[in-house]
């Protein structure tokens, strides 16, 4: 038997996924398959450990997580540009809000971000995503309660998103 048996199942099966939480975590596709590039090397290289008594998934997320609060503590040099970036002529309200909070997130803390994507866009439970972080309960709570008010200052235009029921329900 393989080592690696199952690891090129899992990764068809969750890739998507997998992509889209790095994706949210990033806010840049190619940033995102970075990530996911190299936190695959790492899981394959525990995958017999994995396969046999964990849970693959939940070990891959973390993962992501922390590789990108990693790469974030990182000073990255900013490249200038000498042109504006072209804006786009016409887009519905639901494409603004995308990139209005895209934006938003991008102004967030690493921590912040993590819980924000981890609770609203994977909708993991409170006690999953302090799982996946490495956290108490009652800190996803209370990252969640500021990444959410961070996002009403940063954001006002996304009070109709932000002051959902369900959202308010989790800040408490």
């Amino acid at each position: 038997m393989d080592r690696h048996d199952g690891f090129r199942e899992f990764v068809l099966a969750r890739q998507q996924a997998l992509m889209r939480t790095a994706y949210l975590l990033t806010g840049d596709a190619h940033l995102a398959e970075d990530l996911l590039q190299s936190v695959l090397v790492k899981v394959v290289g525990q995958w017999a450990r994995l396969s046999r008594d964990g849970n693959p998934e939940a070990y891959t997320r973390k993962a992501l997580v922390n590789q990108y609060i990693s790469w974030r503590r990182r000073p990255r040099p900013e490249l200038p540009s000498a042109e504006v970036p072209e804006r786009g002529t016409s887009c519905d309200e639901a494409a603004l809000d995308r990139i209005v909070l895209r934006q938003a997130l991008a102004r967030l803390g690493p921590r912040q971000r993590a819980v924000i994507v981890l609770r609203f866009w994977e909708d993991l439970t409170e006690a999953q995503t302090a799982e996946v972080l490495g956290c108490s309960i009652g800190n996803v709570k209370s990252q969640t309660h500021h990444a959410l008010a961070r996002l009403r200052t940063i954001a006002p235009e996304l009070a109709h998103l932000l002051n959902d029921p369900q959202i308010a329900e989790v800040t408490r």
